[in-house]
């Protein structure tokens, strides 16, 4: 039996899910991710870009993508097959962790096409089509907290299908997107207890870029507010989650079996290598929470991370900074607006070049 680690630590003491942000074939099939899970990962997320450097950096899809193609898909249906074959065998290694937890936890995170990101009908039959493929009940579809995934979601989870939103930068959309939750599962008519969400809020790039602004600004006061935003904002974004799960109208859906849209932390590797490398996690630690890691953020938090509830104090610090950094001249609606086209392209710009290598790699069979 392996020996409790930080990882078991931060789901038993704290209530917080912590999962894995990574996916390459060679841990499936070698036993790598297996042994993540027994040392205390509860879930998977990947993206485009994910994907992109798995299916790059070696030739473990290439037996498969050969014949994929010999059997005369086209590129694009051949990248599904070995993207969905992989999210396939990891929900299989995660289905205990799904069924010992009672559907919190063991899920797999697959991702709808990036350039779909502004079309709603095309990623709500996207989403819907991906749930249909896999039917697997550890499986979250990725649809992006853009204003046009918003509909998209209420309807899906009104299908009684799990979703995890992604891309979420700013608390106004994270509000959004908790009322495209609830309002689906108002609409389903079901059982509420077997359709499930998290709501991806990314960290990090938050602190990226409002640390390069507050440089050009230059002033003392602008240089002491970097490295606060991030950790602020989401400490906002979970005090409205907070308020948001509770009072009649939550009550009337969790009678009916409604599970909380979990707040998950994204994009949580350090990227100012001036800052702690478990920055993301110290900080943002709280109950019916998932942070998902990067592995090499989750052997750091592994070997010193800190165990404490961090996440619901403070509040009354982070609204100060949020009020500083508008008095210095951030406008962090403007940041976050610029992070989530940012994110989309980013998204996109790795799965067409995924393709492009795809598409030369079918010529040379």
């Amino acid at each position: 039996m392996t020996a409790a680690t930080r990882l078991h630590d931060l789901y038993d003491r704290c209530g917080q899910s912590p999962w894995l942000d990574n996916i390459r074939r060679g841990w499936i099939t070698g036993g790598d991710l297996q042994q993540w899970v027994e040392r205390g990962v509860r879930g998977l997320t990947s993206n485009p870009s994910i994907f992109q450097k798995a299916i790059t950096s070696g030739a473990d899809y290439d037996d498969e993508f050969r014949s994929a193609i010999d059997e005369g898909l086209d590129v694009e249906s051949s990248y599904w097959r070995l993207v969905t074959s992989d999210i396939a065998a990891a929900a299989a290694v995660l289905r205990p962790v799904y069924d010992r937890s009672g559907g919190v936890d063991g899920y797999v995170s697959v991702e709808v096409a990036p350039d779909l990101a502004r079309d709603s009908a095309a990623t709500e039959a996207a989403a819907r089509s991906l749930h249909e493929q896999l039917a697997l009940p550890n499986l979250y579809v990725k649809i992006p907290g853009t204003a046009e995934g918003l509909s998209p979601i209420t309807q899906m989870i009104a299908e009684g299908r799990s979703i995890n939103v992604t891309l979420i930068f700013s608390v106004e959309r994270y509000l959004e997107v908790a009322e495209a939750y609830i309002s689906g599962l108002e609409q389903n008519p079901g059982d509420l207890s077997a359709v499930s969400s998290v709501a991806s809020f990314f960290v990090s790039r938050i602190d990226t870029e409002v640390d390069r602004r507050l440089e050009d600004i230059g002033s003392a006061e602008a240089l002491a507010l970097r490295g606060r935003a991030a950790v602020a904002n989401a400490k906002i974004a979970y005090s409205h989650f907070q308020r948001l799960h509770s009072g009649p109208r939550w009550e009337a859906l969790a009678a009916r079996g409604a599970r909380p849209q979990r707040l998950l932390w994204a994009s949580t590797s350090t990227k100012n290598p001036a800052y702690p490398d478990t920055l993301y996690v110290d900080e943002l630690i709280g109950p019916d929470t998932v942070n998902t890691l990067p592995d090499a953020t989750l052997e750091a938090f592994e070997d010193h991370g800190r165990i404490a509830e961090t996440l619901a104090t403070g509040l009354n610090e982070a609204q100060e900074t949020f009020d500083r950094l508008a008095a210095t001249g951030i406008d962090l609606d403007a940041v976050t607006a610029q992070l989530e086209e940012e994110g989309v392209a980013a998204f996109t710009k790795s799965f067409d070049e995924l393709l492009d290598v795809l598409d030369q790699k079918a010529t040379e069979f």
